[in-house]
């Protein structure tokens, strides 16, 4: 008699997973390099060049190489300053619009090696390098095609010039993690006219580095978010209609760039571009003025709690190290967010769905808590609309809900609702559009023993791959 019984409950088991048709991406989706990409989330960008002893945002290219003087180069404190922070990459401005190279290219006479700096034998790129992999970190590079300095600049030759300064950065300095570029030429009496080659460019980063995350106004690898002040919009699709545009002033409108675009052809993300400080270079007159936690943690909501990743710059100072006001920022930064995430309140809670796919386990609502990235809870096909419930035998309190997406079958969510049991009925507390790879709602702080997220709009039924629950702390607190 018990063995029937097994074999009628396995029966049972083998049917309900029967009834679950498999998955289908919905729409664009990330490649696998997006994907790992999206996992970052936050890393260090670097500017440092002339500018930073000059106390200028754009150099003429004018300047005498000598100008670039660091003190005491230090990459390792930049890198074991981000691994601190929580950082998972460093990109650095290895040529801005003045055309200065932070590695001796013998494309160009305006470089390092130009420089009286360690008697024309420095390389920023090649120290850098070395720091990022010692700590773990990703090594990225930014590259201006603006240069006001080379003087083939303003003729088809220079694209050529341009190309292969690339070369060398990709065949000298290992693995790059992202390729930072953006369309800026200036514009008015003495600026010369240069028609950039994208595909050129883009063709001989993927031809050294297939799996480089390229970053312009239109991708292909990610987007410029539209701003710099570190914020997407509170409505992110991860999709842009990319075809007819180019990098710079015939780039896509803000709108699309801050949005995305709802069943946009390519999965092209966003990336929140910001300074720690007023300006992108260091400046002795700014010491004063880096962000505070508070600003900090509302790029972060804004940025990685938008679907987006946040690149946040920091830059050198004439030491060449990051200045005590920057490094310090971001410690707290770090503890505010250590303290205020430690403590996941959904894995104390009972999960459940008005919809699971096929009822089957392998899509069931236990998913959302299980801390395995690649187990998600879905609907059928036919399902766009659901709720997910958290049950606590006892009442927690909580300011913040984080809601993950499975991308790698698209992105599908276009609204939902939180509500928190309260006096015997569901209330409302916070509501929002997309979702993503992240989105992070925060409402007023609920004492309660119930949550309940709706799904009321999906493009395709839901697919959900995590759920969190915290009581994140005030960041002012954090001074």
């Amino acid at each position: 008699m018990y063995k029937t019984l097994l074999c009628w409950a396995v029966w049972g088991l083998l049917t309900l997973r029967s009834d679950a048709q498999p998955l289908k991406p919905y729409g664009a989706v990330p490649t696998s390099y997006q994907y790992q990409w999206q996992q970052m989330e936050m890393y260090l960008f670097v500017h440092f060049g002339p500018n930073t002893f000059t106390d200028q945002e754009w150099g003429s290219g004018k300047e005498n190489p000598d100008v670039f003087q660091p003190s005491d180069l230090d990459c390792m404190q930049w890198a074991r300053t981000a691994k601190l922070a929580g950082m998972k990459g460093i990109i650095i401005t290895a040529k801005h619009h003045d055309g200065f190279c932070l590695w001796p290219s013998q494309y160009s006479h305006h470089t390092v090696a130009q420089s009286s700096w360690r008697n024309g034998k420095g390389d920023v790129l090649k120290e850098l390098s070395a720091a990022c992999k010692a700590y773990g970190l990703k090594f990225g590079v930014y590259l201006s095609p603006w240069d006001r300095n080379h003087p083939a600049y303003g003729s088809p030759a220079y694209n050529q010039v341009f190309a292969h300064m690339l070369e060398e950065i990709y065949q000298r300095y290992g693995p790059v993690f992202e390729q930072w570029f953006d369309g800026a030429k200036g514009s008015g009496p003495g600026i010369k006219d240069q028609r950039y080659d994208w595909s050129l460019y883009n063709g001989t980063v993927k031809r050294l580095q297939p799996n480089v995350i390229i970053f312009s106004d239109v991708g292909p690898g990610a987007r410029w978010v539209g701003n710099e002040k570190g914020m997407a919009g509170t409505t992110n699709w991860s999709t842009l209609n990319a075809r007819g545009f180019e990098p710079g002033s015939h780039g896509p409108s803000v709108t699309s760039l801050n949005q995305g675009d709802v069943h946009g052809e390519k999965w092209i993300p966003a990336e929140c571009d910001v300074s720690i400080r007023p300006g992108w270079f260091y400046s002795p007159g700014t010491d004063s003025l880096v962000k505070t936690v508070s600003q900090l943690a509302e790029i972060y909501y804004g940025s990685v709690g938008r679907n987006a990743n946040l690149i946040l710059n920091v830059p050198a100072d004439r030491h060449g190290h990051f200045a005590p006001e920057d490094s310090l920022a971001l410690m707290r930064f770090r503890q505010w967010r250590d303290e205020s995430f430690a403590d996941n309140l959904a894995l104390r809670a009972k999960v459940s769905a008005s919809d699971s796919r096929g009822k089957s386990a392998e899509f069931s609502a236990s998913h959302l808590t299980d801390g395995d990235p690649g187990t998600y809870w879905a609907t059928d096909d036919s399902v766009t609309t659901a709720s997910l419930e958290l049950d606590f035998n006892q009442p927690v309190t909580c300011n913040n809900i984080w809601l993950q997406e499975y991308v790698r079958l698209g992105q599908r969510v276009s609204s939902f609702t939180v509500e928190v049991w309260k006096e015997g009925k569901f209330t409302e507390v916070a509501q929002g559009t997309t979702i993503g790879h992240k989105r992070i709602l925060r409402f007023a702080t609920q004492k309660t023993s119930r949550v309940r997220v709706n799904i009321t709009g999906a493009l395709a039924c839901p697919v959900l791959s995590e759920v969190q629950l915290y009581d994140a702390l005030d960041p002012r607190d954090f001074h």
